[in-house]
Order: structure tokens, then sequence, then C-alpha cells
């Protein structure tokens, strides 16, 4: 299997991690120029050297330009605050225009060929004269990129129902696909206001702890559904994982707490929910 000695390279703050090779030592959020589908980049190391299979890296190993220092630096610092500025206006030409968009992040690439906007809104947005104006007043190219909510929050920050600065902000890379599975496997209250982060959307969390429910609940049956108990039917009132135990209603009125060793051995009568 085909490896090569990489390092991690973040492109925004708390961004999808690329890897790039270099033949000289690097260090830990020293600032490097890559190319990427817009053209030349600034990007921040994260990690290596570390050695990776090509499966790993996602295809094909680009090399790093070269380190961000001197002239090159205060290109970069300078590319910043052009950026800041640009921001500015183009959030009034957004207004101007009575767009429904919202404006996150502005973005020189390193040459300035490309000025990229990142955006956010409910719909499809027809921005293109909004474009003309852009490029007759910044004279380059302009990019208009659509996020969705989850990478809108990651762009303004915000603070979770936990209290604690939103995963996103703080270090998740990369969103996995959020369901109302996620919500019913771990037996919480379908409340989309408690089980939605401020983006709208489910929450993240919500991922974390599934795996170890699928493992912990296999063969157990459902809150709500109907399972043979003895020579009769029976409700299934609470599953509690952490005590391995399901707590059942017999049709005598009876409740019953039965170990998940019950569902597990020879006597797994689960019939699904009625």
């Amino acid at each position: 299997m085909l490896k090569a000695e990489v390092y991690g390279v973040e492109l925004y703050p708390v961004g999808k991690i690329h890897y790039f090779s270099y033949d000289q030592e690097l260090h830990r959020d020293e600032l490097v120029l890559v190319m990427t589908d817009f053209g030349p980049d600034v990007g921040r190391v994260l990690l290596g050297p570390r050695e990776m299979t090509l499966e790993q890296i996602g295809g094909e190993v680009k090399p790093i330009l070269k380190k961000i220092e001197g002239k090159d630096l205060e290109q970069h610092l300078k590319n910043k605050e052009d950026a800041e500025k640009a921001f500015k206006i183009c959030k009034e030409k957004i207004k101007e225009h009575g767009l429904p968009m919202k404006l996150l992040h502005a973005r020189y690439i390193f040459d300035r060929s490309r000025l990229l906007f990142y955006f956010s809104a409910e719909g499809r947005v027809d921005f293109r004269a909004l474009v003309r104006d852009l490029a007759r007043i910044f004279k380059t190219r302009i990019e208009l990129r659509q996020v969705g909510a989850r990478d809108e929050m990651k762009f303004i920050g915000g603070i979770g129902i936990c209290g604690q600065v939103a995963c996103c902000v703080r270090f998740l890379r990369e969103f996995t696909s959020v369901t109302l599975k996620h919500a019913k496997k771990q037996q919480m209250l379908i409340n989309p206001v408690k089980i939605s982060g401020q983006c709208r959307k489910l929450m993240c969390c919500l991922a974390y702890e599934h795996d170890f429910y699928e493992k912990e609940l296999v063969g157990i049956p459902d809150e709500d559904s109907t399972i043979h108990y003895g020579e009769s039917r029976a409700k299934v009132i609470t599953v509690n994982v952490f005590l391995e135990e399901v707590t059942i209603l017999t049709e005598e009125g009876k409740l019953e707490k039965l170990p998940f060793s019950y569902f597990r051995g020879e006597k797994n009568g689960v019939s699904g929910t009625s």
C-alpha cells in the first residue's frame, strides 16, 4: 500500500484538514502556501510530519509550495486587511440590492486573482448583479459561495445548550449526518427545541454516543413496542441502557423489569410495534 509523509494543513479555523508533502521540516502553526481549487492560498500547519496511506489522505498528494515569511507574510496580512474592507463593502451592496442573504466571510487568495465571499441563505439567490458590482469595484474575479446552516455556525460562532462553545466552532472539522433516529435510539424526547442547535439543525453531539447505543441495544425491543411474555403479550414501557433493564406492562396490568439477557437468550420473543 502506497504511503507518503505529509503535513496536515487547515485553510480556515476548525476547517477540513488537507494533507501536503514538504521536503523540509515544518512546525505547528507555521503558515504555508498551498495550491487549492481556487489557486494559491495560505494555510496553517496543524499536524505532521506523519506517514499516511493515499487512501487515508483521500487522493493525490500535492506539495506545499513554500513557507509564508518575509514579504510573503506582509502580502498575506495585507490580503486579510483588504478582505475585511471588502466584507463591509459587499455587505452594503447586498443591502442595496435587497438580497435575502447573510454575508459570513471574505477572503482573498494569496495572489489576489480571486476574492471569495461566503454567505448563507434560506434558498437560492440571484446575485448576478451583485457580482458585477463587486467585480467593477475590486477589479478581480469574484466568487460567491453559499454554505449550509452548520457551516454558518462555524463562521459566526455561538454557545450550545450545554453552555459550552459550539462543537463546530471548537473542534468539529467535518459534519456527519444526524437524524431523528439518533435521538430515538438514545430514548430522548423528540422536542425540536431540546435537540436542535443554534444552527436550527439537529445537534451534532447526538452522533457521539450513537455507536454505543447501537451496540448495547442489539436484540433489545424499542420503547412502545409489544413483545411476547410467557403465554401472553406485554408492552415495553422503558429501556434503560445503563441498568441494562427493560420495564414492561403485562396484559394483567403488572409492571415487570427484565434484564437485557432475557432478550438475548432463548426467550427472545420480540414481535415489533403494535
